[in-house]
This record gives C-alpha cells, sequence and structure tokens, in this order.
C-alpha cells in the first residue's frame, strides 16, 4: 500500500511552507498500527516501526486539542481517516509555531528540530 509522506523540515519551515510529496489515496483502513478512524501519533521512531502508536485522536473539534505526554513531539503522526483532514500545530526549528494539514491516508514525520503540540480535526477530506 502506498502512502503519502510529509516531511517537516528546517529548510522548509524557514520558506514558511512544508513541503508533502503525495501518492495515490488508499483506504481507509488499519495502518502500522493505527485503527480506522484515528490519527495516530508515535514518540519515536522505534515505535512507528513497531506499529505501536502512542497515542490517538478521533474527535472532529473546531479548536486545538493540545497534545499530551504521550503525543506531544512525535516523529510520526498518521491520519487513517478516509475523507477528514487533520491539521497539526508544531514548534518549528526556529522556534516559532507553524502549522500542517494532513490529508486523509497520509503521514507526517517531524524531526528532532520540531515539536508536534497540537491537533485539530477537520471534515473536509483535502488541504
Amino acid at each position: 500500500m502506498i502512502k503519502r509522506i510529509a516531511a517537516v523540515g528546517a529548510a522548509t519551515a524557514a520558506l514558511g511552507a512544508t513541503a508533502l510529496a503525495t501518492a495515490p489515496s488508499a483506504s481507509a483502513d488499519t495502518f502500522n498500527g493505527c485503527v480506522w478512524p484515528r490519527v495516530c501519533f508515535y514518540l519515536t521512531s522505534t515505535d512507528w516501526n513497531n506499529g505501536a502508536p502512542n497515542a490517538a485522536f478521533q474527535d472532529v473539534t473546531s479548536y486545538y486539542q493540545n497534545l499530551g505526554s504521550r503525543s506531544r513531539g512525535a516523529d510520526y503522526v498518521h491520519n487513517s481517516r478516509n475523507d477528514d483532514r487533520a491539521y497539526l500545530r508544531y514548534i518549528n526549528a526556529s522556534g516559532g509555531t507553524s502549522y500542517l494539514c494532513l490529508p486523509p491516508n497520509a503521514t507526517a514525520y517531524f524531526p528532532p528540530a520540531t515539536t508536534v503540540t497540537g491537533i485539530r480535526i477537520d471534515t473536509a477530506a483535502t488541504c
């Protein structure tokens, strides 16, 4: 199954934009331990590689939820939803706050210089 991967890096943060590489959408299902319809957080690459999410969110909200100790600073975030995007708030390498829209059936990687701090799930399918 092909997955979309987003890289949030210092270079893209410096440009004020985040590149999102896309591939054909896959139908929602359990992927890497992330059960549909959740947005899953993996604190470390080991958690990601083992398909063992540390936390998951599934409620659509109109506000950002602050992340707790089992999700804040995650290395990977996967959106297993079919029709809903997830907005992720993070602290970029410069120390400022940035935002990433994660489309359905997509994964974002946050390098060590960034810290994901919040999530908002929205009912639109595209970013």
